[in-house]
């Protein structure tokens, strides 16, 4: 089962109140330098041979890091978000103000702005920079804390929007040249470049839940640069910049962004400030692996129950988790007993992760055919999916 990174949003989209203090290091001396021009190559993915005729998705439109700056830095905006909140006094709760600071871009000429859901969530009131440093005021059109997307609204009249093109994430491979452009701790409009670094990432959402097939790149990301785009060597949106793995608060060079076609998914609905509806099912489980080699499972494949939710589509099926404790050698707590899904619909199943992508393919009221195996009997039943709730 892969592990979900845990969700960096103080790290990302936190408020960013404080100045920041940069020393530079300027010297005293008159010391003459030479200064060498050299044209920037193209952002390639690899150096092409001699008689190469192969082409890899924009190859006609490779630009430099320079060229996709200058082309497209200007749909890239500052987001300011006046968040309210509550915090724990001796007289109870009392209201807290901040400011929470990220970036976001534009998608078309109707003024609609993409950013993270964790950049404006609580916020009361949204504005926007634009690169000409005109600020104007933004609405919350819709949030999906899920895949932790939002999209934002501001009156397009006399403003001179750049949106940026979408681009795709599926043919991306592993070392293609990436770049990210944000606002890391206020300073806008930073470029920074680097590669994939890993494909079919998990992370976890605001909400708990996992978001899936995610783009991790070493492009420095930091705080600030939440909701900005991940460009790929054409200056199309590969995806959107959102949390990052650090020891220290920074970047160490392990960025997530989530992929462009997950935007895609839900802006109709976030167009039209309507909820993401989602199938669920109602169950956590786990992978059977080597590490339950000794558990003496009747099956070695499948995906083992270890909870199931009071009142979900399983429970309503009449699936049952485990009820028997136990440690692995790995350290890891597992739920023993439990039934053991091997197929929905009749497609093999073999890891907890082909049981979340197997629902999410449906629909909220679709039926599906579990197919599981409890006390080394093999039983399907068919379960009605429900709607996902707002938090896992």
């Amino acid at each position: 089962m892969k592990k979900a990174l845990p969700f960096l949003s103080g790290l990302l989209g936190g408020a960013l109140v404080a100045g920041v203090a940069l020393l530079l290091g300027v010297g005293d001396g008159d010391e003459r330098t030479i200064t060498t021009v050299v044209r920037q190559a193209p952002l390639t993915a690899q150096t092409e041979t001699a008689g190469d005729t192969s082409a890899r998705p924009g190859d006609d439109e490779v630009l430099t890091a320079a060229e996709i700056y200058e082309q497209y830095a200007p749909g890239v905006v500052f987001i300011r978000a006046q968040i309210v909140g509550e915090s724990e006094s001796p007289f109870g709760l009392q209201p807290q103000q901040g400011e929470a600071t990220g970036s976001g871009f534009v998608i078309d000429e109707d003024g609609d702005i993409l950013t993270n859901a964790h950049v404006v969530d609580g916020a009361v009131k949204v504005t926007v920079q634009f690169d000409d440093d005109r600020t104007v005021d933004a609405r919350i059109v819709g949030k999906d804390v899920s895949t932790d997307l939002a999209l934002l609204r501001v009156d397009p009249d006399g403003l001179d929007l750049h949106p940026i093109p979408f681009g795709s994430s599926k043919d991306l491979k592993v070392g293609d040249p990436v770049l990210a452009i944000g606002n890391p701790f206020g300073l806008d409009r930073t470029l920074t470049t680097g590669v994939v670094s890993a494909l079919q990432r998990q992370i976890t959402a605001p909400n708990g839940f996992a978001i899936r097939d995610v783009i991790q790149t070493d492009a420095a990301i930091n705080p600030g640069n939440s909701g900005g785009p991940l460009l790929d060597a054409a200056g199309h949106v590969i995806g959107i910049n959102s949390q990052i793995a650090t020891s220290g608060g920074g970047n160490v060079g392990i960025g997530f962004a989530v992929p462009i076609e997950t935007a895609q998914e839900v802006l109709p609905a976030l167009k039209q400030g309507k909820p993401v509806e989602r199938a669920y099912l109602g169950v956590s489980s786990r992978t059977i692996d080597g590490s339950l080699a000794g558990a003496g499972l009747p099956v070695k494949r499948g995906a083992l129950i270890q909870t199931v939710e009071q009142g979900s589509a399983a429970d309503k099926a009449g699936l049952r988790a485990g009820g028997i404790s136990a440690q692995l050698a790995t350290g890891e707590s597992v739920q023993l007993g439990g039934d053991i899904i091997v197929a929905i619909d009749g497609k093999e199943i073999t890891s907890s992760d082909e049981v979340a992508e197997a629902i999410s393919a449906r629909k909220p009221g679709d039926k599906v055919k579990i197919t599981f195996v409890r006390d080394g009997v093999r039983k399907t039943v068919e379960a009605t999916l429900g709607n996902r709730p707002d938090s896992g």
